[in-house]
């Protein structure tokens, strides 16, 4: 790029100052067609830009039109300069520029509401682009008093995405569209209502869920991202131990049985189960599913979707899965107590059953299924393995930066993590999150596991029976050596892979009377 800069005659600036007010001195649609910025420092008679290409002649006309100035151009960084608009303006600013969307009662006002409905089709495209490339589950449009907010959860963690100012003028019109686009009635603004929307981004179709409801400034919107083509892991890239997998797998190859995995929503869970079917596919087995939705597709398997709608829920998928002559069943999530009947019932008739609970930790999935009534004796007789998980995120490799860790800092965090000093060796140093481009200065990119592991011994197989609480079987559990959420933790942190903060936040208690606990990231993307 500095080549091409000095074969322009043009400076390359690595580093630049932004003008205050950029544009009062060239308009935000300009600055968006030509991928420019008018810099700090500016020689009185002319405007000094930085641009991503050597300039056209066209584009330094329109400069000298717009402002009276002679341009005087800069090349710079495209990451840099890209990002620089996106923070200054707001993701979609140009389509939503007032400039080009004022109305006025004359005989082009046909044109300017056509003008403005392209407009936010573009500008919900962009904010949808954006969190594909950002890798969001999930794109939430918050309606307030004064604001319209959008937030992309990424890697389990809430963004505030910088919008344009004037947003909020644009509300209806924008959600009236997400509406159009998932085929939901636009004219009922009184009750929730739910659809789907397909939207491809380049060879890829993404399935969106979208939820609509009723709040005090307008309709909360939500879509939930889903990649039909998103690639299921294996279990080697869940994050186990090598001793961890292990465990799993014996347990996996038993012919009957039932494997539950628990955490609060949005901790892996679902993909952990499908890494499990994936492991041990063969030709042999018959293995069938049942799930809400689908969010992974594997070949060979016979994957099932419910539908409330229609009454087909968990429960009655569940039966007729049973007449289907499967070796493997994995249930999505056990909800109710018929489902936990079905699902126990059938891992003692000699099948292999894989599902979900929400519990805190591996012992409080037995008290769970206590709780929906089902006997001790069935719990006892058919759990092989309770596995408890959260994801934490994981450091960016491209930034993260190595902290020095005195003996009283590395006690500290044992103590934090409730980890006996003794069980582990000291380290010197640990990684630490810093911020890049890469991560969107988040420090952190994608997910790695935590993992809790109970296997049914002897012991514990009593306790149940006994209908013993959940302390009490964790304690026993422990004693057995049962791995815990904070060791697996702190095995992450001496890979390198996350930081203390990280798992100190996520190991500790996430659901309270079955609520998950929110944890929102402050800065802005």
């Amino acid at each position: 790029m500095t080549e091409l800069g000095s074969k322009a005659e043009l400076t390359y600036l690595d580093d630049f100052e932004l003008s205050e007010n950029p544009t009062k001195i060239i308009p935000l649609r300009l600055i968006h067609s030509f991928s420019c910025l008018p810099l700090k420092e500016q020689t009185e008679g002319r405007v000094q830009l930085i641009t991503v290409w050597p300039p056209t002649s066209r584009m330094s006309r329109w400069i000298y039109a717009v402002s009276g100035h002679k341009p005087v151009w800069s090349l710079g960084s495209p990451e840099k300069i890209i990002r620089a608009i996106t923070e200054n303006f707001g993701i979609g600013a140009d389509s939503l520029d007032d400039s080009d969307l004022d109305f006025e009662d004359d005989d082009e006002g046909q044109d300017d509401l056509e003008d403005q409905n392209a407009a936010i089709i573009r500008f919900v495209n962009e904010v949808v682009q954006k969190a594909i490339v950002d890798r969001a589950t999930d794109i939430h449009f918050e309606p307030h008093k004064e604001t319209l907010q959008i937030r992309y959860r990424i890697d389990g963690q809430l963004v505030p995405v910088r919008v344009p100012d004037n947003l909020r003028s644009f509300q209806d019109a924008i959600i009236s569209r997400i509406k159009i686009m998932a085929g939901i009635n636009i004219s009922e603004k009184r009750r929730p209502q739910g659809g789907r929307i397909t939207f491809t981004h380049g060879q890829s179709d993404l399935d969106i869920r979208v939820s609509t409801l009723p709040t005090l400034y307008g309709e909360s919107i939500s879509l939930r991202l889903l990649n039909e083509k998103s690639q299921p892991l294996s279990m080697a890239e869940l994050g186990l131990s090598s001793t961890s997998e292990s465990k799993i797998g014996s347990v996996l190859e038993k012919p009957h049985g039932i494997v539950l995995v628990t955490g609060p929503t949005g901790s892996g869970k679902s993909t952990s189960l499908t890494a499990f079917i994936r492991k041990i596919h063969k030709p042999e087995r018959r293995i069938m599913t049942v799930e809400d939705p689908v969010e992974y597709e594997v070949t060979g398997i016979n994957q099932t979707q419910v539908n409330a709608e229609i009454g087909f829920n968990f429960a009655s998928a569940l039966r007729e899965i049973l007449r289907q002559d499967p070796d493997v069943i994995m249930v999505g999530e056990i909800r109710d107590r018929e489902t936990a009947d079905i699902a126990i019932r059938a891992s003692l008739t000699g099948h292999l059953v894989l599902s979900t609970l929400h519990t805190n930790d591996a012992p409080g999935a037995i008290t769970r299924l206590i709780d929906m009534e089902i006997e001790p004796f069935l719990i006892a007789s058919s759990v092989e393995m309770v596995i408890a998980q959260r994801l934490v995120r994981r450091l960016c490799m491209e930034c993260c930066q190595p902290t020095e860790m005195s003996e009283s800092d590395l006690l500290a965090s044992l103590a934090l993590l409730e980890i006996d000093p003794k069980e582990v060796s000291h380290i010197d140093s640990v990684r630490d999150a810093k911020g890049c481009p890469n991560c969107q200065n988040l420090g952190y990119r994608g997910r790695v596991g935590i993992f809790e592991l109970m296997r049914m011994s002897d012991s514990i197989h009593s306790l149940v029976i006994k209908n013993a609480s959940a302390p009490d079987i964790r304690e026993v559990a422990l004693k057995e050596g049962m791995s815990t959420l904070q060791g697996s933790g702190w095995q992450q942190i001496k890979r390198g892979l996350t930081t203390i903060d990280e798992v100190i936040r996520y190991s500790d208690g996430m659901i309270e009377d079955g609520t998950d606990t929110l944890i929102t990231q402050e800065r802005s993307i």
